[in-house]
């Protein structure tokens, strides 16, 4: 077994965390929090820019639902008049320096979950290691607001509104930093957030109820043919999942009656045709984020299964308020 997969098993089960994770764990906390003072006591710069940045992120390693819920503020804050742009390390793409993406964004340049983002919503999305600069692209495109997915950490970029999102079921693991828990900070930083988003389990007080919901698949082949995923019912299919947590997606085809044969692959995985070689004729269904770097050998019956994730109307009514009058 991999040492990350050993590590997770210890992260959200009943096994201790190795001893040399423990010294690694507290020097990890030492670094982060001395980074953090010196942002918050201007020893580091955080530059502001001239339009209000909601930041969305999580406080554990590996995915709590962050992209999902990033799509939906994009359509949430339309409805309510403004215009967004996304910005995003572009984590997995090849691309060293800041750029704009066009309306067929290549993953591997990109990024996958940008190059999602970009086709899923239509809103112009910037990518770069340095989000400040990445961000400056999009004033050309008209936005009047920025949302920075996967960027809490990310001190150097001032932000107005901070969302963090909770995985409902999972939640904070054993509680202890990295590596020997799933924390990159404190549980104690959700003091500071402006929202906190449950995704899929039973919020706290406080927190705001996001459930991921699908219903169709899409054919990768020709996006424009669809089918309901009730007509996978009583199938078995092969499911590829290469996200920060696949089981939600085995779970999730599972609720709705299909019999997956689980392929779970590593967060932001390059895939090759041989990856997905069964030679069975079974259908695959995949997430949307696998999906985009699949398309260039897809098979007639690979389907992606795009998510969408619900929020109270109230959620977004809240985010609009506390962004700056002048943006609107």
């Amino acid at each position: 077994m991999a040492i990350a997969d050993d590590l997770q098993n210890c992260w959200y089960g009943d096994r201790a965390s190795p001893w040399w994770s423990l010294p690694l764990a507290v020097l990890y906390g030492g670094v982060t929090a001395a980074r953090r003072w010196m942002y918050r006591h201007g020893w580091l710069r955080s530059e502001r820019l001239p339009v209000p940045v909601i930041v969305v992120g999580n406080v554990v390693a590996g995915g709590a639902g962050k992209t999902p819920l990033t799509i939906a503020l994009v359509q949430g804050l339309r409805d309510r008049g403004f215009t967004p742009g996304v910005v995003s390390r572009g984590y997995g793409g090849a691309a060293r320096a800041p750029m704009l993406l066009g309306a067929q964004p290549d993953p591997a340049i990109a990024g996958d979950e940008p190059a999602l983002i970009r086709m899923r919503t239509g809103a112009p999305v910037a990518i770069g290691a340095k989000r400040a600069d990445a961000a400056r692209l999009l004033f050309s495109e008209g936005t009047s607001v920025i949302i920075a997915d996967d960027g809490l950490q990310h001190y150097a970029l001032a932000r107005d509104v901070e969302i963090c999102v909770v995985d409902g079921l999972r939640r904070f693991g054993n509680g202890r930093l990295l590596p020997a828990g799933p924390l990159r900070e404190p549980e104690s930083r959700l003091r500071d957030v402006d929202f906190i988003v449950c995704n899929g389990g039973d919020e706290r007080n406080g927190e705001a109820p996001m459930q991921l919901l699908i219903s169709n698949a899409v054919a990768l082949v020709e996006p424009a043919r669809t089918s309901p995923l009730a007509a996978f019912a009583g199938k078995r299919v092969h499911a590829i999942a290469g996200i920060g947590h696949p089981q939600r997606f085995f779970d999730a085809l599972r609720a709705v009656g299909i019999d997956p044969i689980a392929h779970p692959f590593p967060d932001h995985h390059h895939y090759t045709a041989a990856d997905l070689a069964f030679g069975d004729g079974l259908p695959v269904l995949m997430t949307e984020k696998d999906a985009v770097k699949c398309r260039a050998f897809a098979q007639t019956d690979w389907w992606s299964v795009p998510v969408t994730a619900e929020l109270p109307a109230a959620f977004f009514d809240a985010v609009a308020a506390r962004l700056k009058p002048s943006s609107t």
